[in-house]
C-alpha cells in the first residue's frame, strides 16, 4: 500500500533529512538574502532530476509529475529564511553565521520538502497528478516572499487546486500534528507613532506641552479600538511594545516615539480600525496641544484554512499517524505570510510537533534556544508526501 511504502522510504532517508536540516541550520541566511540556501535546494533538485524556475530572486518552484494519467495539481510550500538572533544552543550544528539563526524552523520546513521530493520522485510511477514544490524566501520580512511569488505567477501554469504548508510547533510533542479549519492566524500591521509636544524643565510643566502625559492618555484611549469598537466575537489585538521618552528626572522631552502591532481576523474591520486609530490619536493629541504622526505599515492578511480541504487533509493525517496523534488547534494571533496563498487559493496550513520535554527541547520559536526533536523530521516528510498523494486523488 502507498502509506506503507511512504513510511518505509521516510525511514530510510531520515538520516539524510537530518543532515540537510543540520546543514541549513548551521548556515542560516536572512530574508531576501537566502543565496546559499537557494543554491543548496537547487543542487538537491538537480540531483532528483526535477526542473525548476526561480522566482522572487531566491525562490524556487519545481514540478514533480506522477506518471499515472491525471490533470490534478497541488502545491506544497516551505519557507527558507532565518532570523536576526544569536543562537545560544551548544550543538554541533550551531549557526556559523553569528547573529543569524534558524529560530523559527524554516530549516525544518526546507529540509522536509526536499525529503518529500525524494519520496515522491521514487514513487512517481505509482501516482498521478502534478505537485508544485514551492521553496519560498523571506517569510519573516515585509512584504513577504509569498506575496512576491504570487505576483510572479507561482500559482499559475499550472494552477494548483490546493496549497498545503506546515510549520513547527514546540508546544506539540514530536510525532503529533495539529489542524484548525477556518480562520487560524491573524493579520499583522506595524505601527510607528511619534507624539510631539514642547519639552522643558520638569519643575515648570505649565511652560511645556508634555508629550509623555499626552502619550499615556493616547495609549489608554486607543485600547477602546479593541474593547469598544471591535466585534467581541472576532479576535483583535492592539499592543505597543516600544515607548521611548528620552527625557530625564527633571527634563520633559520634546517627543515620544512608539512602535506597536495591530492584529485581527477580519479584513473589513482591519481597514476601518486603521482609520479609527489615526482619527482617535490625532483628535486626542491635538486637543492636548500636541501633534501626532501615526504611520501604519500594512503587513500580512489573516490566514484561513479552507474547511473542506483542511478536513480532508486532517483525515489523511489521521490515517497516516493515527487519530490520537492529530490534534485540534486554537486560533493563533501570530502572523504568517502563507496567509497570502490562503487569500487566493484553497489552502491548508498545519502544525508539526517538535517538542521533547525529556530532552529539554521546549523553547519557543524566535528564541535563542529554539531547537527541535529531530525524530519529527521522519513524521514531517512522510506525512506531507502522503497528504500530497491522497489530495491528488490517489
Amino acid at each position: 500500500m502507498m502509506k506503507e511504502k511512504i513510511q518505509q522510504i521516510a525511514k530510510s532517508i531520515f538520516n539524510d533529512v537530518v543532515a540537510n536540516r543540520r546543514h541549513l541550520h548551521s548556515h542560516p541566511e536572512l530574508s531576501f538574502s537566502e543565496v546559499q540556501t537557494s543554491a543548496f535546494v537547487a543542487k538537491h533538485l538537480d540531483g532528483l532530476g526535477l526542473t525548476y524556475e526561480r522566482m522572487a530572486d531566491n525562490g524556487l518552484v519545481a514540478l514533480l509529475k506522477g506518471e499515472k494519467p491525471s490533470d490534478q495539481v497541488i502545491a506544497l510550500r516551505a519557507d527558507m529564511d532565518a532570523l536576526p538572533i544569536t543562537e545560544a544552543n551548544d550543538v554541533p550544528y550551531k549557526s556559523k553565521n553569528v547573529g543569524v539563526m534558524h529560530a523559527c524552523g524554516h530549516d525544518v520546513h526546507t529540509s522536509s520538502l526536499l525529503g518529500v521530493a525524494t519520496i515522491l520522485t521514487e514513487l512517481k510511477s505509482e501516482f498521478g497528478g502534478t505537485i508544485k514544490l514551492i521553496f519560498q524566501p523571506a517569510e519573516e520580512k515585509l512584504p513577504g516572499g509569498a506575496s512576491l511569488m504570487i505576483k510572479e505567477g507561482v500559482l499559475e501554469n499550472p494552477k494548483p487546486s490546493a496549497v498545503i504548508g506546515q510549520h513547527v510547533m514546540p508546544l506539540i510533542d514530536a510525532g503529533k500534528v495539529g489542524f484548525r479549519a477556518g480562520k487560524y492566524m491573524a493579520s499583522t500591521d506595524e505601527l510607528y507613532v511619534t507624539v510631539k509636544g514642547k519639552g522643558g524643565h520638569g519643575a515648570q510643566p505649565q511652560q511645556n506641552i508634555d508629550p509623555v502625559i499626552i502619550t499615556a492618555q493616547m495609549l489608554t484611549a486607543l485600547q477602546q479600538i479593541v474593547s469598544r469598537f471591535s466585534d467581541p466575537k472576532s479576535p483583535c489585538v492592539l499592543s505597543f511594545g516600544k515607548v521611548i521618552a528620552n527625557g530625564a528626572t527633571n527634563v520633559i522631552p520634546n517627543e515620544v516615539y512608539l512602535e506597536g502591532t495591530f492584529r485581527t481576523m477580519d479584513e473589513d474591520w482591519r481597514k476601518e480600525a486603521h482609520i479609527k486609530m489615526k482619527k482617535m490619536a490625532e483628535g486626542l493629541v491635538e486637543s492636548m496641544g500636541g501633534t501626532v504622526y501615526f504611520n501604519i505599515v500594512k503587513g500580512y492578511p489573516y490566514l484561513i484554512n479552507e474547511p473542506v480541504l483542511t478536513n480532508n487533509v486532517r483525515g489523511f493525517a489521521e490515517d497516516y499517524l493515527g487519530k490520537e496523534n492529530v490534534l485540534d488547534l486554537d486560533i493563533w494571533m501570530a502572523a504568517e505570510d502563507f496567509a497570502y496563498y490562503s487569500q487566493v487559493a484553497d489552502s491548508c496550513f498545519y502544525r508539526l510537533g517538535t517538542r521533547n520535554e525529556s530532552r529539554g527541547i521546549t523553547s519557543s520559536v524566535h528564541t535563542p534556544t529554539f531547537d527541535i526533536e529531530e525524530t519529527a523530521l521522519e513524521t514531517s516528510v512522510g506525512l506531507m508526501a502522503y497528504l500530497a498523494v491522497k489530495q491528488l486523488g490517489n
